[in-house]
């Protein structure tokens, strides 16, 4: 069957699909450029590594694979809901934050219906949005990639339905202070749902930071979700949760699968959340990483964006990818920022002290 055929028998939608881009595994650098050590700062997992109480928590389950996960995830819910202070039917999990995305866009969305997309943002948002054949509106960050939560409101029109929110926002590590959040839900109209992204909310250390729960809380109509990949440092077993009003988390559960989250991911989450240690530890490690990137980069004259996350979105002034290809030859793998319509600028991950020194030491010898 030829390319033509198959495209008739395809949903017009799926043709307007793009895959998703995730960064360069280790291991293919390692096949491809034939070295053994390769630095990864370009996915921004955590550097710490796991949870150690989720690694114990997922050897003692390893002899029960042959049963079949919890299908309501009773425990990790209940886990999630005693950390925030809610009730257990306020939590939703899911196969990672991706999965969770997909069904709130098919639970809320239908063509013709748009959505409202910061940008450059996480791309999922988008691929959520074109699945149902809904309509995709970008609204441009500031100049300093800020969220212009007023140009937001102004772009609402009646066939409005999500708005997306990610903060702090990837790629940029910038955040939304409360205060312009408050005066953002004010204004919103009530017949649009906001899902606010708090992947990386625990890396944000500001006083005026949100990660959204209050708002929940208030009875605003929002979701929240979040992910264990990042600093919790399960992204290998894609565990994550959305946290909203119980009537909107039963209409998603309508259109989850049953055993969608496998039982390591279950058991492995529960325990990273009452792992404080290891957050503790993961944020620690990351603002000490921060500080040092943030010195580096000043000493060689090397512009970068103030970051609430586990990255730095850094600007080159040029194209940068040819500095990208020569710190991949150098066994560094960053995300280069054409993906985002940002030519100019690399996003790094922090890394534990001898990877961001690598880093740097390969970005002098590539500049000078």
């Amino acid at each position: 069957m030829n390319n033509q055929n198959i495209k008739s028998l395809t949903r017009p939608e799926i043709n307007k699909m793009k895959e998703y881009s995730p960064g360069k595994p280790i291991w293919e650098v390692q096949q491809e450029l034939g070295i053994q050590e390769v630095v990864k700062l370009s996915s921004n997992e955590n550097s710490l590594g796991v949870s150690p109480l989720a690694k114990k928590a997922i050897a003692k389950y390893t002899s029960e694979l042959h049963r079949y996960p919890d299908a309501n995830t009773t425990n990790l819910r209940e886990a999630i809901s005693s950390h925030y202070d809610i009730h257990n039917d306020q939590v939703v999990i899911g196969n990672g934050a991706d999965e969770l995305i997909t069904l709130i866009s098919e639970t809320f969305l239908e063509a013709g219906d748009e959505i409202i997309v910061p940008s450059p943002s996480f791309s999922e948002y988008e691929f959520g949005a074109n699945l149902m054949g809904a309509n995709i509106v970008r609204v441009p960050l500031t100049n300093h990639f800020h969220y212009d939560l007023r140009l937001i409101i102004n772009t609402i029109t009646d066939k409005t339905k999500i708005i997306y929110l990610c903060s702090p926002n990837n790629p940029t590590g910038t955040y939304i202070k409360k205060d312009d959040l408050d005066t953002f839900f004010q204004k919103l109209p009530q017949n649009v749902l906001v899902v606010f992204d708090g992947a990386y909310s625990q890396y944000a250390t500001s006083e005026d930071y949100s990660n959204g729960i209050e708002y929940v809380k208030s009875g605003k109509q929002l979701i929240i979700i979040q992910t264990f990949s990042k600093i919790y440092g399960l992204a290998g077993i894609r565990v994550g949760f959305g946290i909203s009003s119980s009537e909107i988390i039963n209409c998603i559960h309508k259109v989850r699968e049953p055993f969608n989250v496998n039982t390591l991911a279950q058991v492995a989450a529960e325990a990273a959340i009452n792992d404080i240690k290891h957050v503790d530890d993961s944020r620690r490690v990351n603002e000490e990483g921060r500080n040092y990137l943030y010195n580096a980069f000043r000493e060689m004259g090397i512009t970068y964006v103030k970051t609430m996350s586990n990255f730095i979105l850094v600007d080159f002034k040029v194209d940068s990818l040819s500095i990208y290809e020569q710190l991949l030859k150098k066994g560094i793998i960053v995300r280069y920022g054409g993906v985002w319509g940002l030519p100019n600028y690399l996003r790094v991950t922090i890394g534990m002290e001898a990877e961001n020194r690598a880093l740097i030491t390969a970005l002098k010898e590539i500049i000078e």
